[in-house]
């Protein structure tokens, strides 16, 4: 299969003693599936990947597995790990484990030049069993690679399938059109619509559907019959986001899953919370509750 869509993320339901709420965590990817998305992912920034044992991480990904596995449902593996050898370890257990795909960040602690990058990547193939596999590159990595350069790493690895990264402007699209335009490729959610006008978004691993799992599918589907109706959305999507989702980044130091689990927490679709995981902090649930409105009044179509 083509990875495409609206893929939803999965967040950990933390409890106050830290530990995973595993009951919550079923009830979330059965609450995902219910809502049709068109796959489920884990482990990215937003499921706290790096601020989990190996144990929690196996079960997690086993868990997803099952569940969606008997549902019918894709979903993609996050294996991402700072460390090449443990990564490596990840990639090879998850294959295991049948997903649609496998995603991988690039070594992190010393940033890796472009041959390194492509050997890490065949790393990953060798151990991913065939599995395709998807290059996250988000803003913060420590190197964030131009749409010539994921071509130049990515082409000599032919199992690496899709990259998920930030977009930019019109000369970034014109980039992307003309060196990626062969890997699925996963904007910003609530920048999807433009992605897909540009020619270039095969889909997003979705902050939108944190807000709302069924609003973002209904939100993607209309891109193929309505893209100007879609694109209407995106621009009260993006002025919601900047005006009051940002500035807890901005303004007060949270960091990005913070942000999305507030998402999840405004939409109330599921048992997730607002809590992380220590050291890092989460925003109150009673901003949450604050926004709730806003949310619906600016976005009706994603609550219908």
């Amino acid at each position: 299969m083509r990875l495409a869509g609206n893929w939803a993320t999965l967040l950990l339901p933390i409890q106050a003693d830290e530990a995973i709420d595993f009951g919550a965590l079923a009830e979330e990817i059965d609450t995902l599936i219910a809502a049709r998305v068109d796959g489920i992912y884990s482990n990215g920034t937003a499921g706290e990947f790096h601020n989990l044992t190996t144990a929690e991480n196996d079960r997690i990904q086993q868990l997803l597995a099952d569940r969606c596995s008997r549902a019918g449902m894709p979903f993609v593996i996050g294996a991402c790990q700072p460390d090449p050898a443990l990564a490596c370890e990840r990639v090879a257990r998850a294959a295991a484990l049948r997903p649609a795909g496998l995603q991988v960040i690039l070594p992190d602690w010393w940033p890796v030049n472009d041959a390194e990058a492509t050997d890490f990547l065949s790393m990953v193939a060798e151990r991913a069993d065939g599995t395709p596999i998807v290059l996250y590159n988000p803003p913060h990595a420590k190197r964030v690679l131009s749409p010539a350069e994921i071509d130049a790493v990515t082409a000599p690895v032919p199992s690496v399938v899709g990259v998920k990264l930030a977009d930019g402007d019109a000369g970034w699209y014109a980039q992307a059109r003309r060196h990626i335009a062969r890997l699925s490729v996963f904007v910003p959610g609530h920048h999807l619509a433009t992605g897909v006008r540009e020619g270039v978004a095969a889909g997003a691993f979705s902050n939108v559907a944190c807000l709302s799992p069924a609003g973002a599918q209904r939100w993607t589907d209309r891109m193929a019959g309505d893209l100007a109706g879609a694109l209407d959305v995106e621009a009260r999507l993006q002025a919601f986001m900047d005006e009051r989702i940002v500035p807890f980044r901005r303004d007060h130091g949270y960091s990005n899953p913070a942000l999305d689990k507030l998402l999840a927490a405004i939409g109330g679709w599921g048992p997730v919370g607002t809590r992380l995981r220590r050291p890092y902090r989460w925003i109150p649930a009673e901003e949450a509750a604050r926004l709730r409105p806003v949310a619906r009044e600016m976005l009706p179509e994603l609550f219908a």
